[in-house]
């Protein structure tokens, strides 16, 4: 009924102000009057507004309007929580406050808007930003906004461009068999066998890097991957296991890489059985950063031009695909995780990562190059 203080409700009041505009209160779940942060026009304005609180309450979507968080407190806290690895730990956080925190930082987590994001974003690229880097900016923003929906301090994720989150990258090239051996001969001799099992096994540099004598078996043709190299500016190099499951992988190898590596641990590997596979010049950890010099010289020698060394690992999957390798099959070589946890951990027994190593073994033998034995010739 309405009365001189204004209208009853079930839910909540409004009443007309001396202004002529009308204010609408409401008890919230926490006992306390709350006052819309804006008056209305329209009496049936304030009551939609009420609805709206009302609706919220009994969805248990309602947010105390008092609680304000700012972003930059919440999302260095996030990035805390993550279960990185290392060098994405590393990769996030530069992203965070080079590209996100400067726009974000002081504003409440509730007061981000999708046009805020929006224009966020096309700040970035105009500033000269490289595509990729501000679709992983977008990324990050996205996911801690997601944390903050699921944390109830937001409602809604405000993150909300359509195709911000992905880039086309360019198709990476994969190189010949022929190709692969001419990059291994214009490398130092103690580095040609890290090329070729790159290529033909798929493996990693990190992967590489750490194998150990004890991870090569040459009568059975595989190569056990249990651990990794990571390099970064905080915490410098360390070895680690894979961080997925997947990672932890048994691989077969062709069997014309078996003279190749035989003389790779006679003549270049540290000794004993967890002597490392691959070493640097003078003896110590194979580092990305100094195998960047010879991998440059060998591409100017061969003149193949802009190849990464983990096109190698594409070449190898490639090249796998090529001889009928199954989706799960290049996804066990590779160490790429699964939607079954478990099974990442059991190694191919079936015959069919043989069957893959052989099919790319046939290709390497139609290049015709007689195998180099454990003397070196």
């Amino acid at each position: 009924m309405p009365n001189a203080k204004g209208r009853r409700r079930r839910f909540g009041s409004v009443r007309k102000l001396p202004s002529g505009r009308f204010q609408a209160r409401y008890r919230g779940p926490d006992g306390l009057m709350r006052t819309a942060d804006k008056t209305f026009a329209t009496q049936t304005d304030a009551d939609r507004w009420l609805v709206k609180q009302e609706a919220k309450i009994l969805d248990g979507n309602w947010q105390n309007p008092d609680v304000k968080v700012a972003f930059g407190d919440f999302a260095e806290a996030w990035i805390k929580d993550r279960d990185y690895a290392a060098t994405t730990r590393e990769r996030n956080t530069g992203v965070l406050n080079r590209h996100i925190l400067p726009t974000f930082r002081a504003i409440p987590l509730r007061e981000i808007t999708t046009p805020q994001v929006r224009r966020w974003r096309t700040d970035l690229l105009d500033a000269g930003v490289g595509a990729a880097t501000v679709a992983k900016a977008y990324q990050v923003l996205r996911a801690i906004m997601n944390t903050a929906v699921d944390d109830g301090l937001i409602g809604r994720n405000p993150c909300r461009v359509k195709g911000a989150g992905t880039v086309t990258h360019t198709e990476r090239p994969f190189l010949s068999v022929p190709e692969v051996y001419r990059l291994a001969d214009a490398v130092p001799p103690h580095c040609r066998a890290l090329i070729l099992l790159a290529a033909f096994a798929a493996l990693r540099f990190g992967e590489l890097a750490a194998l150990q004598r004890r991870d090569i078996d040459l009568e059975a043709r595989t190569v056990s991957v249990r651990r990794s190299y990571a390099e970064t500016r905080t915490d410098g190099l360390t070895v680690k296991a894979p961080k997925s499951a997947a990672g932890v992988r048994t691989v077969a190898f062709p069997a014309s890489l078996v003279p190749e590596l035989a003389h790779q641990l006679a003549e270049h590997a540290s000794a004993g059985r967890t002597g490392l596979v691959f070493v640097g010049a003078r003896g110590g950890v194979l580092r990305r950063n100094n195998f960047r010099r010879i991998w440059l010289r060998a591409l100017k020698t061969t003149g193949l031009g802009d190849v990464h060394f983990h096109d190698l690992r594409h070449t190898g999957n490639t090249l796998a695909a090529t001889g009928g390798a199954t989706t799960r099959e290049l996804m066990h070589r590779m160490g790429h995780s699964s939607v079954r946890a478990a099974l990442v951990y059991q190694h191919l027994v079936n015959g069919r990562d043989h069957q893959i190593a052989d099919y790319v073994d046939g290709q390497i033998r139609k290049v015709k190059r007689p195998p180099r034995g454990p003397s070196g010739t």
